[in-house]
């Protein structure tokens, strides 16, 4: 079976699954490394091999990751990876009951908080990263005037050009060239708002 490229996630009980700190985290973790054990991501996250463990498995119950092919020759290990290229969670979805309402409003929140979190951790670390990274790192903010359907093109656009880079990024790394590439965030947000 063809792996899903974008999940879209409708359920509750997936939702609330996932809007864990901690799951979160891992995900996120399996996103960037492709595959990975409970150990690597424990260490990633600092947290305990079995905590971590428990956690992949509540994930993989909801079909969020799944087992991978092992990566090592020692059979003791598992070896997980997201079973989907992404997720996507879309507030149409979650607006029929306020209980999923409500879900979906604390899944985002995390989700922002941890964003924001890993941009101030970027801020902190600045001096570190050197000039090259820093120079190229965008800061932007874009004031605009649009109706709904132009900022859903304006985002649908935005996905499909990072989609491209992500996809070529891979291919370099597949194909050996890693001299100077890190993972990147990129985090967009397009809201309306009044003054």
């Amino acid at each position: 079976m063809p792996r899903q490229e974008n999940r879209p996630i409708t359920d509750l009980g997936t939702l609330k699954a996932l809007a864990h700190p901690l799951r979160m985290q891992l995900y996120r973790g399996l996103c960037v490394a492709r595959t990975a054990t409970a150990s690597q991501l424990a260490e990633q996250v600092d947290e305990a091999v079995s905590l971590v463990s428990y956690h992949l498995r509540k994930l993989a119950e909801h079909g969020l990751v799944e087992q991978a092919e092992p990566q090592s020759a020692d059979g003791r290990e598992r070896w997980w990876q997201p079973a989907s290229d992404g997720v996507s969670i879309r507030d149409e979805n979650f607006r029929d009951a306020p209980e999923r309402a409500a879900a979906h409003l604390a899944a985002t929140r995390l989700f922002h908080e941890q964003r924001a979190d890993m941009y101030r951790r970027y801020l902190d670390e600045r001096p570190t990263w050197g000039p090259e990274w820093n120079s190229a790192a965008p800061d932007n903010e874009s004031l605009l005037r649009l109706t709904p359907t132009e900022l859903a093109e304006l985002g649908a656009e935005l996905l499909a050009l990072a989609k491209k880079y992500d996809e070529k990024g891979r291919a370099a790394v597949d194909a050996g060239d890693t001299e100077g590439r890190e993972n990147v965030a990129l985090h967009v947000y397009g809201f309306p708002f009044r003054v």
